[in-house]
């Protein structure tokens, strides 16, 4: 019996649809209380012992045999080399990438990234300074597969934002380099990288050791000892999110040729059985259309056992009453990727509200969203689109609000700002403001 891929059908017109539909939309981001347990073990560990631990941990679980933590740091020069060294169309085709990536975050920070000012009448001045954080690190997977895309993702928006230090730390079991991955660190500009992963890498980026300095901030997608650790060090440092399983939901009416759609709903399938690969549609036959492409092209996909999976236990198909439900359902949902395969992409994205990304129109597959489009592939996941956003230039900056009030607008302003401390009791707030006042007022009594 061959392998076989039957996403759970529903229809929102049924009486059980609620039911069915968020049952196959639940999963837990709990982490295993063991998982927790050995992750907080190591980072006190490497809190404490620093280097010597780092060093251990990596031997253990990597398998990677050094003399100390300095040996385990990839030289700038190697990391050029790596460069030099790729194919020419791989090269080409990576400097494609990451001009892309940079030209899309450059217009970014031009559009909320910069500071500035007002001065009211009376010459006080208000307004924002932007400034980049000093250091971060990114963690970058290995492993089971090798992410240069997520090297550039991470660095490329830190380095536009004025980042003066990136440090990319990335497992490598048993000393293994993937040259792509550091053809990819050279390109976006990373300043240090080290073959570390695993909870050890983000306790070190996060408390320091003698070689592998603190950070303002982590960034960057990892399995679930990563995810533990980052939850654990937030506050210490900042961190950009705790990613869950891939995610994608496929807005179709029908126009765009079925091979496309089930081809993108693999896309999804294919990083992991836990991935969530959706399509809703208001055409039957066009999800009868569509299932059948999955069966034909299921066969061919070398991850094929994988996307079965993915798409068996967390996929499928809603037939809805209308575009609209479509929508609506989408919002509900908040999918980490968002394809609108239709026809009139623009006559439904107005209404669309909560997505990471939103992938209009049926040549835009999300593929090209994940390597080459331009804007970030770091997407909020788990239906945290409808309150969180994308990594970009943001996430490596900071804000300081700027106040210069002049002697004219002390006046009224310190009246007001009086009036409310001492309605709050606090007296010395009070006669702070008043102290500026001209002429300064008697003393009040305390209420």
């Amino acid at each position: 019996m061959g392998l076989h891929a039957k996403p759970l059908q529903l229809n929102t017109a049924d009486a059980g649809f609620e039911a069915a539909f968020a049952a196959r939309l639940h999963w837990s981001a709990d982490t295993d209380a063991a998982i927790e347990q050995r992750v907080a073990d190591i980072l006190a560990d490497v809190q404490q012992r620093g280097d010597d631990a780092v060093l251990e941990y990596t031997q253990r679980f990597d398998g990677l045999q050094a003399a100390d933590v300095k040996a385990l740091e990839i030289t700038q020069a190697e990391l050029k080399a790596a460069l030099d060294s790729l194919p020419a169309a791989q090269r080409e085709a990576l400097q494609a990438a990451a001009n892309r990536v940079r030209k899309y975050h450059e217009a970014q920070k031009k559009a909320s990234g910069e500071s500035w000012s007002y001065r009211d009448e009376d010459g006080t001045l208000l307004g924002q300074k932007v400034t980049p954080l000093d250091r971060v690190g990114i963690y970058v997977p290995g492993g089971k597969a090798a992410y240069p895309s997520s090297v550039l993702m991470n660095a490329i928006p830190a380095h536009v934002a004025g980042v003066q230090e990136i440090v990319m730390v990335v497992p490598t079991p048993q000393g293994v380099r993937n040259p792509l991955v550091l053809a990819a660190a050279c390109v976006a500009g990373v300043s240090r990288a080290f073959t570390v992963g695993g909870a050890q890498a983000v306790a070190a980026l996060a408390y320091g050791t003698a070689t592998i300095p603190k950070v303002d901030k982590i960034t960057g997608p990892g399995n679930a000892y990563v995810a533990s650790a980052k939850k654990r060090v937030f506050g210490t440092v900042g961190i950009d999110m705790i990613a869950g399983p891939s995610e994608i939901l496929v807005l179709a009416d029908g126009s765009t040729p079925a091979e496309w759609v089930a081809m993108d709903l693999f896309s999804q399938a294919e990083h992991d059985e836990l991935a969530q690969s959706i399509l809703l549609c208001p055409d039957a036959a066009y999800i009868a259309e569509v299932q059948a492409a999955i069966d034909r092209l299921l066969p061919s996909m070398p991850r094929r056992e994988i996307i079965a999976k993915s798409l068996n236990d967390r996929g499928a198909l809603i037939l809805t009453r209308s575009m609209e439900e479509a929508c609506a359902i989408s919002n509900r949902i908040a999918p980490e990727h968002l394809e609108v395969s239709s026809s009139e992409p623009h006559r439904w994205e107005p209404l669309l509200r909560h997505a990471g990304a939103i992938f209009l129109g049926a040549f835009t597959s999300e593929s090209l969203g994940d390597y080459c489009a331009g804007p970030n592939h770091v997407l909020p996941t788990s239906g945290t689109a409808r309150f969180s956003s994308p990594l970009g230039v943001y996430d490596f900056q900071k804000r300081s609000s700027l106040i210069e009030v002049s002697e004219a607008g002390a006046q009224p302003l310190g009246r007001i700002a009086a009036e409310l401390a001492y309605g709050e009791g606090l007296q010395a707030h009070a006669r702070a403001a008043e102290l500026r006042l001209n002429p300064v007022p008697p003393m009040r009594e305390p209420t």
